[in-house]
């Protein structure tokens, strides 16, 4: 049987404008509106890696990378 890979998300608060697109779009459910209606990861354990939610967010605020692989923040 094949280990689940796992992944993190990150949504950069002081670029997220709050449209909900990751909200809407992600098949898994991942995120939710948290306080003052940001979107907040709140299932990552669910996460699939489809990286809809970073391709599509206007605003380049969500981050997705396999656990192991550099963060868009590393260098």
């Amino acid at each position: 049987m094949a280990t689940k890979k796992k992944y993190a998300v990150t949504v950069l608060k002081d670029r997220c404008k709050e449209c909900g697109i990751c909200i809407e779009l992600c098949p898994k459910q991942v995120f939710e509106r948290g306080p003052g209606e940001k979107s907040e990861v709140v299932r990552v354990e669910d996460c699939i890696g489809c990286s809809l939610c970073q391709y599509r967010c206007p605003d380049f605020a969500v981050w997705v990378v396999e656990e192991g692989e550099k963060d868009h923040g590393e260098s």
